[in-house]
């Protein structure tokens, strides 16, 4: 499905059922100098981190969540957060099939149960995960290129802005086939999966790439790890290795990621300022 390169921006038109929809925001909050919006992109509902108002157009950051999670994760929040606050980048995110706000499918449902059973047969993870998160990656790679295109169509984005992707663990086996479809995406944070059914599309790829394994990773062996970093064709790529398990992945990778996505995204880092007490609006839209 994804064998040819990356696709011009003007064949974007019929690359999927929800390429006419427009952004329909739903709710609305800001708290500590971040705007957050939740929206629908036809059925497919996300959430849009921005500076507070008025600000100037800035570069934008799609972000990938993580198997089993959904787009208002704490970790979502908290990398978002770092991306506006640091940045002043709009950030957005939507939930996959079968996670957040969708539904479950039959499909979904056989996948993880075979996934709970291998588990708690002490059995490899890895066959499982690569083929279901390659199935989810068919459908999301382009809900991701519609919303993009209704993203782009606001005027504190605009249609002529960097776009980076950042998404690591299932976001990876969405972003890697995101970022070979469409190029508008011009630098990518990726990390801790399998190189099984992305080592050929990453081949493809020459964008600044950052990339994050845990050295010690139960479920991924390292020489796959660094298979797939190896696979990538950037000229420019950087490879993180931190020692830990799968989950122990240290918190300073997302302030490395914010550095990575300002250096090829055009924004100044701003000092990380402490946190104030949480004062929230919320508003329907």
């Amino acid at each position: 499905m994804y064998s040819s390169a990356r696709s011009e921006h003007s064949e974007h038109s019929e690359h999927s059922e929800y390429s006419a929809h427009p952004i329909h925001f739903t709710a609305e909050t800001s708290s500590n100098g971040v705007l957050t919006r939740d929206f629908t992109v036809g059925e497919v509902p996300g959430v849009l981190w921005s500076p507070a108002p008025g600000s100037d157009r800035a570069p934008l950051v799609l972000m990938g969540h993580g198997g089993g999670t959904h787009k208002k994760a704490p970790a979502m929040s908290g990398r978002a957060e770092r991306l506006v606050t640091g940045c002043g980048f709009h950030v957005a995110c939507i939930d996959v099939r079968g996670h957040g706000d969708r539904p479950r499918t039959a499909h979904d449902e056989k996948e993880i149960a075979e996934l709970f059973r291998a588990r708690e047969a002490g059995e490899p993870e890895g066959p499982i995960v690569v083929r279901y998160n390659a199935h989810l990656a068919e459908h999301t790679v382009p809900e991701w290129r519609a919303t993009l295109d209704a993203l782009q169509g606001l005027p504190e984005i605009g249609a002529d802005g960097p776009v980076g992707y950042f998404g690591l663990n299932m976001g990876t086996a969405i972003g890697v086939p995101l970022t070979v479809a469409d190029s508008r995406i011009t630098a990518a944070v990726f990390g801790l999966h399998w190189p099984d059914a992305l080592a050929e599309l990453a081949k493809q790829i020459t964008i600044p790439v950052e990339y994050t394994l845990q050295w010690d990773d139960e479920h991924i062996p390292r020489q796959s790890g660094l298979a797939l970093f190896d696979a990538f064709s950037s000229k420019e790529k950087t490879l993180h290795a931190n020692a830990g398990r799968h989950k122990e992945l240290p918190r300073f990778e997302a302030d490395s990621a914010v550095r990575f996505f300002a250096r090829h995204l055009g924004q100044p880092v701003q000092p990380v300022q402490p946190r104030q007490p949480v004062q929230t609006v919320t508003s329907p839209v």
